[in-house]
C-alpha cells in the first residue's frame, strides 16, 4: 500500500533517517585535501609560475571551448566558427594566443568523432600548448557522465549513468563503471572528467539533473560519489564532483535561467552536503560550481559561482578543501542574469574559483581578468594560489612527464571487449522492473514471439547509438523474438497513435519506449490507445523513472525503467524483458503518485524479481 509523504518531509526526513549512518563515514577533517602539493613539487611549479608572463598566467585560469577535429587542420566549417566566435582560426591559434590552460571536448564542436581523431586532437592540442614560452601541457576535458550525458561515442564503451547505477547499488559495478570510463579517457588524451554528479536529485520536476543524479538518499549518493571518484582517479585521470553547494532541488534549468534553492542550513548540511564531503575524503581533484542562488548560505542573491561565502566560506574554510574549483560553464544563462560576461570572472575568482569554464566571449572574459590585476581588483598574489592548484593536478597527472597517448593504447583500450561485456553486465543489473501485475514478464519466444516496439526516439547523447525503438527491436531479435520497431516520438500525434495501433494487430506484446511522460502528453493516450486493442503492453522509461505514474490506471502489463536510452542500458532492458536476465534493479528515487504528489506511489528500494 502506497504511504502518504509530504513534500516537506522528503526533503527531511530520509536525510534524516539516514543522517546517523552517514556521520562517521562522510565526515571530512578540516585538513583534509587531497590537492596539497609535496614540498619539492611546490618549490619547482612555484619556480615556473615566477617565471611566467601576466598574460599567461591569466591564460591558465580559462578552459575553453574550440571548433575541429584537429588542432591544426580544422574543416573550412570550423575555421568560420572559431572566427566567428573565439577570432582565431584553430585550437592551436587559440592556445598562443590567450595561453589557456584547458580545452573542453563537445560533440557539437566536432571535437569527438572517432577514437584516433580524438587521441590525435589531443596530441595536437598538447603540442601546441608546449611550444609556447612556459611550456605548460594542458588539462583537456569534456563531460562524460554516461547515461544521457556522454561526449564519447561508441566504439569506446558506453556505460550506465548514475540513477542506473544508483538502481544497481553496487559499489564495486560503480567503481568498475568509473574506472572504465577513465581508462578509455586516459587513452584518448583527456586527462579530466567533469562527473561524477554529486547531486541529489529530491525534486522529480528537476529539468537538468534527473537520472544524472545517483538517487534522492544523500547516504547512498554520497557512498556512490565516493566509489566513482576512486575509478576515475584511479585510472589516472581527474575527477569532478559537481554541482556545489548542490543542484538536485530545482525546478529551474541553469542553462536557461537562475535557479533558488530553499532549503536552510540544517537541510543543506542533511540532503545536499555529504556528497561533496564524502568526494573531498575520497581526495577529489576538482569541483565543479553551480549556478544557482542558496539564500541559507549567502543571503546576497549571487549565483553560487560568484559567492565568496559559499565557495570560500564553505567548500575551502568550513569543509577543509584546497583543490581545484572549476566552474559550470559561464557562457550558462544562470550565471549570466545578474552581472555582464566581463564581471562574471572576475567575480568568481574573488569568490574562490580556479578554473573559468568556456565563457561565451573570451576576449572579453580574458582582458576583464588581466585588467582586474592590472587595475589591482585581483592580486596577482591570488591568481598564483589558483595556478598553482592547477599546475599540482598537472603535475599529480603526470603531464609534465609526458602529456602524450598513443595509437596502440587507443586500440588496447578503447571500447575493448571485456570493457564492453562488463558494461553489459553492469546494466543489466540496473534494470528496475516497477509492476508487472499480471505476471507476463518474463516473455516467452513461445507465447509472446511476435513484437512491436513503439514509442520515443531522443537523439543519442552521444550522437553515435540508437534510435531506442530500433536498438531494442535488435536487441529482441537477437533474443530470438520477431519484432519490428516503429517510432512515434516524445509527442505522437493522432495518425501517429493510428499507425501504432494498426502495427499492432496481430502481435502478440507491444513494447512502449516512454520519455517522461506527464499528465497531459500524448505518450500517455498512445499507451491507452494501445492497451485498448486488447495486446499486452510493457512500457520502459528511457529516462526518468517518474513515467510509471502517469501510466497507472491504463491497463499496462508491466511497466520497466531503463533510466536512459543509450543501447547498453536499452540492451540490458531487452533481456530482462525476455528472462534472460533477472531484474535486480531497485529505485533509488521514490516515484510519487500523479494525482497526488503527496503519496509515494513506490518509495525507494522499490522493485520486483522473477
Amino acid at each position: 500500500m502506497p504511504h502518504r509523504t509530504s513534500r516537506r518531509t522528503l526533503l527531511t526526513a530520509t536525510a534524516a533517517a539516514t543522517a546517523a549512518a552517514a556521520t562517521g563515514v562522510l565526515a571530512v577533517p578540516s585538513t583534509a585535501s587531497a590537492d596539497s602539493g609535496d614540498a619539492s613539487t611546490d618549490r619547482r611549479l612555484r619556480r615556473i609560475i615566477a617565471g611566467m608572463s601576466l598574460e599567461e598566467k591569466v591564460g591558465q585560469l580559462f578552459v575553453m571551448r574550440v571548433y575541429g577535429h584537429s588542432a591544426t587542420e580544422p574543416d573550412q566549417a570550423d575555421i568560420d566558427a572559431n572566427l566567428k566566435e573565439i577570432g582565431v582560426r584553430t585550437a592551436a591559434e587559440l592556445i598562443s594566443t590567450y595561453h589557456v590552460g584547458g580545452i573542453i571536448y563537445f560533440t557539437w564542436a566536432h571535437n569527438t568523432r572517432d577514437p584516433h581523431q580524438i587521441a590525435d586532437l589531443s596530441n595536437g592540442l598538447q603540442r601546441a600548448a608546449l611550444a609556447g614560452r612556459s611550456r605548460l601541457p594542458l588539462l583537456v576535458s569534456t563531460d562524460q557522465e554516461h547515461g544521457i550525458v556522454c561526449r564519447v561515442g561508441e566504439p569506446a564503451t558506453l556505460l550506465p549513468g548514475a540513477m542506473a547505477l544508483g538502481a544497481g547499488g553496487s559499489r564495486s559495478d560503480t567503481r568498475r563503471a568509473a574506472w572504465i570510463a577513465g581508462a578509455e579517457l586516459a587513452a584518448l588524451g583527456i586527462n579530466q572528467n567533469y562527473a561524477p554528479d554529486a547531486d541529489v536529485n529530491v525534486n522529480p520536476a528537476n529539468p537538468v539533473i534527473g537520472v544524472r543524479s545517483f538517487g534522492s538518499d544523500p547516504a547512498a549518493v554520497a557512498a556512490l560519489v565516493a566509489e566513482q571518484v576512486k575509478g576515475y582517479q584511479g585510472a589516472g585521470i581527474a575527477s569532478t564532483a559537481k554541482h556545489f553547494p548542490g543542484h538536485g532541488d530545482t525546478s529551474t534549468d541553469s542553462h536557461t535561467g537562475l535557479p533558488v534553492i530553499n532549503h536552510t542550513r540544517a537541510q543543506w548540511e542533511e540532503l545536499d552536503a555529504p556528497p561533496f564531503r564524502a568526494a573531498i575524503r575520497a581526495r577529489i581533484d576538482s569541483i565543479m560550481t553551480a549556478h544557482i542562488v542558496v539564500p541559507a548560505l549567502d543571503p546576497s542573491e549571487d549565483p553560487a559561482t560568484l559567492s565568496r561565502p559559499i565557495l570560500t566560506g564553505i567548500l575551502r574554510e568550513e569543509l577543509g578543501y584546497d583543490g581545484v574549483v572549476v566552474t559550470d560553464s559561464l557562457g550558462m544563462e544562470g550565471v549570466r542574469t545578474k552581472y555582464g560576461d566581463d564581471r562574471v570572472p572576475v567575480l568568481a575568482l574573488l569568490a574562490g574559483v580556479d578554473q573559468l569554464l568556456n565563457p561565451p566571449n573570451l576576449s572579453v572574459a580574458w582582458n576583464a581578468v588581466l585588467e582586474a590585476v592590472r587595475g589591482g581588483e585581483i592580486s596577482e598574489a591570488r591568481v598564483d594560489e589558483s595556478i598553482l592548484r592547477i599546475l599540482r593536478l598537472k603535475s599529480r597527472l603526470g603531464l609534465f612527464r609526458d602529456p602524450f597517448v598513443s595509437r596502440r593504447g587507443v586500440e588496447r583500450t578503447v571500447g575493448s571487449r571485456a570493457h564492453r561485456a562488463a558494461a553489459d553486465r553492469i546494466a543489466e543489473r540496473t534494470t528496475t522492473l516497477l509492476a508487472d501485475p499480471g505476471t507476463l514478464l518474463p516473455l516467452s519466444r513461445r507465447s509472446h514471439r511476435n513484437l512491436l516496439v513503439v514509442g520515443a526516439d531522443p537523439a543519442s547523447p552521444s550522437g553515435t547509438t540508437g534510435p531506442p525503438t530500433s536498438t531494442l527491436a535488435n536487441a529482441f531479435g537477437e533474443l530470438g523474438f520477431t519484432a519490428r520497431a516503429l517510432s512515434t516520438g516524445t509527442a505522437p500525434n493522432q495518425a501517429k497513435i493510428a499507425e501504432a495501433v494498426a502495427a499492432a494487430e496481430g502481435r502478440d506484446a507491444v513494447v512502449v519506449a516512454t520519455y517522461n511522460v506527464t499528465a497531459t502528453s500524448s505518450q500517455r493516450t498512445l499507451v491507452t490507445a494501445l492497451v485498448a486493442t486488447g495486446v499486452p503492453v510493457v512500457t520502459v522509461a528511457v529516462r526518468n523513472p517518474y513515467d510509471v505514474a502517469h501510466l497507472t490506471g491504463t491497463g499496462v502489463a508491466a511497466s520497466l525503467a531503463a533510466y536512459s536510452w543509450t543501447d547498453v542500458e536499452l540492451r540490458a532492458a531487452a533481456r530482462v524483458i525476455a528472462g534472460h536476465a533477472e531484474p535486480e534493479g531497485t529505485l533509488p528515487v521514490p516515484v510519487q503518485r500523479a494525482d497526488d504528489p503527496a503519496q509515494v506511489l513506490y518509495p525507494v528500494g522499490h522493485g520486483l524479481s522473477y
